[in-house]
């Protein structure tokens, strides 16, 4: 399976519009109109300890990948021999739908057999908050097949009244088994799933089953199975439909669901166990109950220790209300930038308060940045962080919420800079073997120091002279930034003439190319973490380009490595030429001067990846089946071809022009019994293509309706079926060109640059106020002790943590967020209270858990 986009990675910063939305009251207009949006980010750090294999060859080849239950959604690297394995992946991405389990896998890669999977780590998701944030390690629990599952099934029973032939009366009851929903994927395809139901007691085991459903994860059975609940002769009846208490107790319906496997095994999907007594009160029983695991029963107690998975994982779920509920919240944040102080600002009390000022600055950056506000915003925290900067060399290298949010904004508007300007090269290291190893102690036998001091030194050489040449693709809003950053700390230190240089390359050397070559995968200009050597060599040029940048720029004749070998090597470029290049390419990205935007000359890179499409050809005879292809996506066209070492052939490349997308929609999955589809409407025939797995299908949906949103002749209906066999299998219409049935998604805004969904940032920042509500009364009530003693007194301690340049505003900037998040409070309450009673306990949306085996 290919890997979901590491737009999965955590640094990912443009958050999709939408992902699941709640199904709403009728009638209820607030309700229709929430969304709940689910959002994982975190990182698979390393194993330890894992099994080794049994013989002279203990070492395995491991990787490990991300399931929604039983579905992958993201894989690492293979990290070969090894037992402890450094992943080091960071992952990011919506979550479309609704999921009992978020399971990682690690696996031991079989180039002939099977993966074998070790271990595994699953937690369920009302448990994931307790681990939310912080880096655990957690024991890797066995991988039983039996124990695989997920899904839900609807049953309905009910008790009948029968005579017998000899004229007795006995119970009668009736199973239904309606339905199925959410059965996993098998080898990536559809199951084909039947369902046997038993009548289970002390001395009786009776089974019926259902047909075999073909190629569907949804299965509707709509069978019905009756049983005879006996009686004794001595039986009197109380009521019509009352079954003795001694009797009910002990019977029981097991429903087991399994994969038909044709020449092959039947494998078991899951299990519910419904005991009789339901019925004890009631005469019929009708719910959607979640398929269970199965118990052997004859495991032991004690399993091996089969090692340690090491994670860093962060779920959030997001209830987003109508725009109109966030406007004063979003109206006291954009005014941040004109408050003086600064830190008498919302957005800047939100850094203050938050446990971890990533959480906060995340949304922050986004919301300031879709509304033009981010650069008068980071210029007057930078110049906070530049009153307590008293040596020049140190200036913009501390972790506060200045250098943080640019940082951020790097990541958001850099990302096409990046790859435009790096990616080749790094390519080109990832992909080659050569040896750059200059660190006399870690030389492998046989390796030539002379050799690897050359190719570290082409590298570099290759590296910065695109750098320093790349001035006109840096985005303006970078250019913005840099150039309030040089002039503040000119005046901060205007006696020192290197210091308008180092302000701007502690951000672009420092903290984004030489991050950016060291972390390519953070960044999505590779797939995955580098194999080790990789790794080194990457650390070592990364070391250089930072260390050129800051000393080109503070014309240092001296570096500041604190390794011999590395201060040998960097002799190589103390010449003149490396201090003018530097210098002259930070005077250009950091001039008020318009830059060219990034991509008008050349096309924008957005996604590629494998995936499966619809044969299309109106001619050929038999069946159009589903071939792997793989799809790149461009700012101006999506393509489609063989394989990557196919590009070369152009009769082999299937280009859609962007301009021609009409429309991007889901694509039922009754339309050819897979899950993950989707569909590319454009000027000629629907192309119909299934994904890999829900998120990929979900990212690509969403960037494909972005980059089309303001085509002209984009559709207001579609069909969300497929055309087949002369008709729409949605409504029946026989034309090809019948108007769509169903109405369009509606798109995001076509007026905004940076496609960020406003409201859900704004609700992000709104719960993260929530949850830091003690935080605010401190410090409102530090900002009242300051007020009235005019500065800290016995007890410091309780404020000192807090920058508080003027008490008064800092205490009414407050003021006006609780009374705001106070009327916030109460649609969610509104919303929480209806979601709960309208979703009940046996509903689709809120199955029963029944007992395990």
């Amino acid at each position: 399976m290919a890997a979901a986009a590491p737009a999965a990675a955590a640094a990912s910063s443009e958050a999709p519009a939408a992902a699941a939305t709640a199904e709403p009251e009728a009638g209820d207009e607030d309700s229709r109109e929430v969304r709940v949006l689910q959002s994982l980010r975190g990182k698979i750090c390393e194993a330890k300890n894992l099994l080794p294999y049994l013989g002279p060859n203990k070492m395995r080849d491991c990787f490990c990948t991300i399931n929604l239950d039983q579905e992958e959604v993201y894989r690492t690297q293979v990290v070969e021999k090894s037992l402890s394995p450094f992943f080091s992946e960071e992952f990011y991405f919506e979550i479309p739908r609704t999921f009992q389990y978020l399971s990682f896998y690690v696996y031991d890669k079989n180039v002939l057999q099977r993966d074998l999977r070790i271990g595994k780590v699953a937690i369920k998701k009302e448990d994931l908050c307790n681990h939310s944030g912080k880096e655990t390690w957690f024991s890797l629990q066995p991988v039983d097949s039996n124990s695989e599952v997920q899904g839900k099934v609807h049953l309905e029973l009910k008790l009948n009244e029968l005579i017998t032939e000899n004229g007795t009366v006995c119970q009668q009851l009736v199973v239904h088994i309606m339905a199925c929903h959410g059965l996993p994927l098998i080898n990536g395809q559809s199951c084909d799933p039947y369902a046997t139901v038993s009548l289970v007691g002390p001395s009786r085991n009776d089974q019926k089953k259902t047909k075999v459903k073909k190629k569907t994860s949804n299965p509707q059975f709509n069978e019905i199975f009756y049983f005879e609940v006996t009686r004794s002769s001595s039986y009197t009846r109380k009521s019509q439909f009352q079954v003795e208490e001694e009797d009910i107790e002990k019977l029981e319906i097991r429903i087991d669901l399994w994969n038909n496997g044709n020449l092959v095994q039947d494998i078991f999907l899951g299990e519910i166990k419904v005991p009789v007594n339901v019925l004890r009160n009631d005469s019929s029983h009708q719910a959607w109950y979640l398929l269970q695991p199965r118990d052997n029963g004859n495991k032991s107690s004690k399993t091996d220790d089969l090692g340690s998975l090491r994670l860093n994982i962060c779920y959030t779920e997001d209830y987003v209300l109508p725009s109109e509920y966030y406007g004063p919240l979003k109206t006291l944040l954009l005014k941040s930038p004109d408050v003086q102080p600064i830190s008498a600002s919302a957005a800047y009390i939100l850094g203050e308060i938050c446990r971890d000022k990533n959480d906060a600055v995340l949304p922050l950056v986004r919301l300031l940045l879709h509304h033009d506000k981010l650069v008068p915003f980071a210029t007057a925290v930078a110049e906070l962080d530049l009153k307590d900067t008293q040596d020049a060399n140190t200036i913009f290298r501390g972790n506060s919420l200045a250098t943080r949010c640019l940082d951020e904004m790097m990541k958001i508007v850099g990302g096409h800079y990046l790859k435009v300007t790096l990616k080749p090269i790094l390519d080109e290291i990832c992909e080659s073997s050569k040896s750059c190893e200059i660190d006399p102690i870690k030389l492998k036998e046989g390796d030539n120091v002379e050799n690897n001091k050359e190719n570290l030194r082409y590298y570099v050489d290759k590296l910065f002279s695109t750098i320093v040449k790349s001035s006109m693709s840096c985005p303006t809003v970078m250019c913005d930034t840099f150039y309030s950053l040089r002039q503040m700390a000119t005046q901060r230190f205007p006696n020192d003439p290197h210091v308008q240089y180092s302000a701007v390359s502690s951000f672009v050397f420092l903290r984004f190319f030489a991050v950016a070559v060291v972390s390519p995968h953070t960044f999505h200009l590779r797939p995955h973490h580098p194999d080790p050597q990789t790794v080194r060599t990457l650390t070592l040029i990364s070391k250089t380009i930072q260390t050129l940048g800051s000393w080109g720029s503070l014309s240092k004749s001296k570096s500041s490595f604190k390794e011999t070998f590395m201060c040998e090597f960097f002799k190589m470029f103390q010449e003149e030429g490396y201090i003018i290049a530097v210098k002259k390419f930070l005077d250009e990205i950091s001039s008020t001067e318009t830059k060219e935007s990034s991509g008008t000359s050349e096309p924008v890179h957005l996604k590629e990846g494998e995936m499966y499409k619809r044969a299309q050809g109106r001619t050929r005879i038999g069946k159009k089946n589903f071939k792997k292809r793989w799809f790149c996506l461009t700012s101006r066209e999506l393509t489609y071809h063989k394989q990557p070492e196919f590009i070369e052939r152009k009769d082999a490349i299937y280009t859609i022009p962007v301009k021609n997308i009409l429309a991007v929609e889901k694509l039922e999955e009754s339309s050819f019994n897979k899950k993950n589809m989707f569909q590319v409407i454009h000027m000629e025939k629907p192309l119909y293509v299934q994904a890999n797995n829900c998120v990929e299908a979900n990212e690509w949906i969403d960037v494909l309706c972005r980059v089309s949103r303001c085509n002209q002749n984009r559709l207001s209906f579609y069909h969300p079926s497929a055309y087949l066999n002369g008709n729409w299998l949605c409504c029946l219409e026989t034309s090809e060109n019948a108007l769509g049935c169903k109405p369009c998604t509606a798109g995001v805004p076509a007026d905004i640059q940076i496609d960020i969904d406003e409201d859900r940032e704004t609700e992000r920042i709104y719960s993260l106020f929530t949850l830091s509500l003690l935080k605010l009364q401190k410090m409102e009530e530090a900002c009242g002790t300051i007020a009235v003693y005019q500065g800290p007194q016995k007890e410091p301690d309780d404020y000192s943590n807090f920058v508080i340049e003027d008490s008064v505003t800092t205490f009414k900037t407050i003021q006006q967020i609780k009374s705001i998040i106070e009327k916030l409070d109460e649609p969610h309450e509104k919303y929480r209270k209806k979601r709960s009673s309208s979703a009940k306990y046996g509903s689709k949306e809120n199955p029963i858990v029944g007992k395990t085996s």
